[in-house]
């Protein structure tokens, strides 16, 4: 199916807000325009002050505008994976006492009666994502669109988070002057753009280190289905650096983008560099080395919980080992360091577009893709949850049932590491240290 159009990905994130405009056209994904800006308002992944998450995200369309030369309204906006609860569901309707073609709106009302139960007050729904459907007890069916029956049932994955964060994410994106068309929880979209088939057919984990927060997502059968929230990721890094070495967060940003690595063993202890510290009219030299025991010293201990949750569920057995993608997972040695923790294969995603080619990127970029990616039957189903009226239009504006989804209309824009085997490395003495003295 032809899904060619112009969408826009948000990503809220707590150090940095990225949009990215681009257009998927067969398929390809060509990037139009980039908007990236310092995030206000976050803590740990989640908005904590709606009125200056709104204005940083007026300020990221507004970059991405002006690069694109086009007017952004609509968004696909990615929802954290924080107290994610995953369980199927199953709806069920009659067509009619005698048999016809099943319709768009049939497939609407059998995904409506897959999510009619008594969700707890605090919980809301994310996204609900068929597997298959059924009619008149023939299964595995992709699109039941245009087949006859008198039964239709329907099978799928339901996705629910704390009510809070989810209003709290679409609130602000309204407050900035934005329609937030589509939200998606992000190792969703993650997992659809950056793994192959068979990482997503036979299991694979990826591991996002952003910068409030790191995520552990196990994607196994082209389903998600387990997600991890550890509330530490770069900024715990940033301020260790700074606490460590008496700096200011700003001069601990810097060192750890400059000269930081993930794993010690990589680092000079003969590269030294000045540090202004505190109380002192002169730069202070440290060593590359000792910069990079304390960023390890934190990142061992944001590994070692993840993989506490991961072996629970027996998902380092699986063949597609890690995916590592987020801020942090630019580090220099972050694939050597998560192999010894974790003993599986590991491996960086990085963004092959021109201008985006880091980590922090992929988010935004999966977005987009995983938009681009929608069948005509997820949209409808996915339209059945409240607040997503503008995807029934866009789906009913088309001509043929089977033809693309535009939403390139004057509302929505203006045209315009591989591994290396080696011997396990004894870490615990360098990280017993630092948070034995600093932060115990």
């Amino acid at each position: 199916m032809d899904t060619s159009g112009m969408y826009v990905g948000l990503d809220i994130g707590t150090t940095s807000i990225k949009v990215i405009v681009a257009e998927y056209l067969e398929g390809q994904l060509n990037v139009l325009g980039v908007g990236n800006e310092r995030a206000a308002g976050l803590s740990r992944g989640v908005i904590v002050d709606i009125d200056k998450a709104s204005e940083a995200i007026k300020r990221a369309v507004k970059a991405a505008e002006e690069k694109a030369s086009i007017q952004i309204h609509d968004v696909i906006v990615g929802i954290s994976a924080n107290m994610l609860k995953i369980e199927p569901v199953t709806g069920m309707i009659a067509i009619g006492d005698q048999a016809r073609e099943i319709t768009d709106q049939d497939v609407r009302d059998v995904a409506s009666a897959a999510i009619i139960q008594n969700l707890p007050p605090e919980r809301e729904i994310i996204n609900l994502v068929p597997d298959e459907f059924i009619v008149d007890g023939f299964d595995g069916i992709k699109d039941p669109r245009s087949m006859v029956g008198v039964r239709l049932e329907m099978n799928g994955m339901l996705f629910t988070g704390p009510k809070t964060i989810v209003h709290n994410t679409k609130k602000a994106v309204e407050q900035a002057g934005l329609n937030a068309q589509l939200a998606v929880v992000s190792p969703i979209a993650q997992g659809l753009s950056i793994l192959s088939d068979g990482e997503q057919d036979f299991g694979t984990i990826l591991l996002d280190l952003g910068g409030g927060q790191s995520t552990a997502a196990v994607i196994h059968d082209h389903r998600l289905k387990f997600a991890e929230v550890d509330p530490e990721g770069g900024d715990y890094i940033t301020k260790d650096i700074s606490v460590v070495l008496n700096t200011s967060i700003e001069n601990a940003e810097k060192l750890k983008r400059n000269y930081g690595y993930a794993d010690s063993s990589r680092a000079s202890e003969d590269n030294q560099f000045p540090v202004d510290v505190v109380g002192q009219s002169r730069p202070s030299d440290i060593s590359e080395k000792y910069l990079a025991e304390i960023i390890e010293a934190r990142l061992m201990q944001i590994l070692e919980k993840l993989k506490t949750q991961l072996t629970a569920t027996n998902a380092l057995s699986l063949p597609g080992g890690i995916v590592l993608t987020g801020g942090v997972a630019a580090l220099p040695g972050i694939t050597d360091l998560t192999q010894d923790v974790f003993d599986v294969p590991v491996r960086v995603s990085i963004p092959d577009q021109m201008g985006l080619r880091h980590p922090s990127f992929t988010q935004a970029l999966s977005l987009v893709n995983y938009r681009g990616q929608m069948s005509e039957v997820a949209l409808l189903v996915q339209s059945a949850l409240a607040g997503n009226d503008q995807l029934v239009s866009q789906i009913d504006s088309q001509p043929e049932p089977q033809q693309s989804v535009e939403v390139n209309d004057s509302r929505h824009t203006k045209p315009a590491q591989s591994r290396t085997d080696k011997p396990k490395k004894q870490r615990g003495q360098g990280i017993k240290k630092f948070f034995t003295e600093f932060f115990d």
